[in-house]
């Protein structure tokens, strides 16, 4: 009888000691709009396996790409909800939530990608993610998506004229409809996961993104021309709810932060590094490619300038001589 009852009190003394470990372990869910292969999802790769060597496996991360938890907006309400942890996305997406976001998505802010990090890895990117936490986020770090192209299925672009009439899909924000609707095409502004089945059905002609995502998503597949026109340079916010990140220690916190900072500089490496390959490959599933020379990026310079001076407007003055002045200190 007294061995039966050792024994029972040690098993209720492990079972104990397992289901606290067990209620210590926490589940991160990461959500992002791209497919596995990503550079982004790369970055949450490396951020994942970070945070589980680092907090011994007790924070877990589980990873949701391909727009598998549904749109970029429908992400945003659910981590402010606190349902979903994490997410990297468009940073100009968050000016839904706060105004000032919308700087990101100005065509033609950044010349190149030296000019982007001195500004996202700045005060002036880190006073925007603080911004974040009144509207129930934390910004962690940023990603990159990087320059945008623009693909379609009806013709070549070798001049600005050419864009006109083509039914181009969008990111859902209103400087975004502006600056297609500025070039005489037709915007439709459309959630990421709908997009390839509307290019197939040819419900629009084409879109814009980055090499890397116009590849992972198999754009090549129902899209023919890529024109070269690096009019817009995406940061991707990697956001945190901050009901979550209020349940997590001290210690918690700093294995999370590091871990975003790193993964976002082996993130941008990665995308960097890839950039030439994944446009060969683009070539090679059959998109002709064309590049603007410099006098049609000057007239698609200057169509862009009544939308820059009107989201400027609304954007706010001080945003706006915020962010130009860290570009002026990148560019001397």
């Amino acid at each position: 009888m007294k061995r039966l009852f050792i024994k029972t009190l040690v098993a209720a003394v492990a079972f104990a000691a397992f289901g606290c470990a067990y209620a210590q372990t926490k589940t991160i869910k990461f959500a992002n709009q791209n497919a596995k292969g990503h550079p982004v999802v790369m970055g949450m790769e490396k951020f994942a396996e970070l945070v589980e060597a680092r907090s011994g496996g007790k924070l877990k991360v589980g990873l949701y790409p391909g727009g598998v938890l549904g749109s970029d907006q429908a992400n945003v309400s659910a981590i402010q909800g606190g349902t979903l942890e994490m997410a990297s996305m468009n940073s100009g997406i968050f000016a839904s939530v706060v105004k000032d976001f919308a700087i990101y998505d100005f065509p033609f802010l950044f010349g190149n990608p030296r000019e982007a990090d001195a500004v996202v890895d700045g005060p002036f990117g880190k006073s925007l993610h603080a911004k974040l936490e009144e509207k129930g986020m934390v910004g962690l770090a940023y990603y990159e998506l990087g320059f945008r192209q623009i693909t379609n299925s009806k013709r070549p672009i070798t001049k600005v004229e050419d864009i006109a009439g083509l039914k181009l899909r969008v990111i859902p924000n209103p400087i975004n409809v502006d600056w297609v609707t500025a070039l005489g095409a037709n915007p439709t502004p459309m959630p990421f996961p709908e997009l390839y089945a509307a290019l197939e059905q040819k419900a629009v002609d084409g879109q814009e993104n980055p090499y890397a995502t116009i590849n992972s998503a198999k754009f090549y597949e129902v899209q023919k021309y890529l024109a070269i026109t690096n009019h817009q340079y995406n940061p991707q916010s990697v956001v945190i709810s901050k009901k979550f990140w209020d349940t997590l220690s001290a210690d918690e916190r700093k294995i999370v932060q590091d871990a975003a900072n790193e993964s976002a500089i082996y993130q941008r490496e990665q995308s960097r590094a890839a950039a030439a390959g994944i446009l060969e490959n683009l070539k090679k599933n059959g998109m002709q490619v064309t590049e603007l020379a410099p006098a049609e990026v000057a007239k698609l310079r200057d169509k862009m300038g009544p939308v820059i001076a009107k989201h400027s407007a609304s954007v706010g003055d001080a945003t706006v001589k915020a962010v130009m002045a860290e570009l002026d200190k990148a560019r001397k």
